[in-house]
């Protein structure tokens, strides 16, 4: 082969050729952000939500296909990885937050915000992991959040303890499967500016109020974007970070400090 060819064939390569990548909340926020930094890698994304309108945007995206997937139904869960030959990272991002304290939250926000914030992963790790333990090797990152069991957070108590769980899972996770080939990492982010957030500001009785306290908060002076939290799940899903497992990854301009 000539050598020019050689030149472009190396440097078109992406960091994630070839790979195979399922994830969760793809229509918007950080996992659509993931959905486009893991196709412009070069890897193959299945990219799921419940939002299918928003969800078909994706579609202009080269390496993108999407599925309409409820990830707290166990049977739509399962009829997908009847479809699906090969996985090589499942990125579980859904989740909600609940604002309040525990004198807030009634049962039902309890109940709804652990079977979307954790159950889902549940459901998905065990569904998809034997066919990773097939292939010998297989990566899961779960999106968990500073506002866990590393900061205390006020009015996030149902969410803190979610994420919280999360983590726990992660480690367990990778504990459990590390010696046959499988990874498992959570990602914890602090605030990021992404359509959740906003619609969550313009639902509280005072927005500018609401969005002047997020700000304040965040010693960088500003938000995340989606794309600076997709960096990192790329790095998480290529085999850049092939040592690392069982790791809660920070990612919040200092606010946990």
């Amino acid at each position: 082969m000539h050598f020019l060819s050689c030149y472009n064939l190396l440097f078109n390569m992406g960091r994630l050729d070839g790979k195979v990548i399922l994830l969760s909340a793809a229509a918007q926020g950080i996992g659509r952000a993931a959905a486009i930094a893991f196709a412009k890698e070069g890897a193959q994304v299945i990219a799921t939500d419940t939002n299918d309108v928003k969800l078909k945007e994706l579609e202009s995206y080269q390496g993108i296909r999407t599925r309409v997937l409820d990830v707290t139904k166990k049977e739509q869960i399962e009829k997908l990885c009847q479809e699906i030959d090969r996985i090589d990272v499942l990125f579980n991002v859904a989740g909600f937050v609940h604002h309040g304290t525990i004198l807030d939250c009634e049962e039902k926000d309890w109940d709804f915000t652990m079977n979307l914030n954790v159950r889902s992963m549940y459901l998905m790790i065990k569904t998809f992991l034997p066919k990773m333990l097939a292939q010998k090797s297989g990566n899961i990152i779960n999106m968990s959040s500073v506002a866990s069991s590393i900061k205390g957070v006020v009015n996030r108590c149902v969410y803190s303890t979610s994420k919280a769980a999360v983590i726990g899972l992660t480690k367990s996770v990778a504990a459990d499967f590390i010696e046959q080939g499988i990874r498992c990492n959570c990602i914890c982010p602090g605030t990021v500016d992404t359509p959740s957030l906003r619609e969550r500001i313009q639902a509280r009785p005072n927005p500018e109020q609401a969005l002047k306290d997020f700000l304040a908060r965040q010693k960088t002076g500003r938000m995340a974007t989606a794309e600076e939290v997709a960096y990192l799940c790329v790095y998480l899903a290529s085999d850049e970070s092939a040592y690392i497992t069982g790791n809660e990854h920070i990612i919040d301009g200092g606010w946990s400090l």
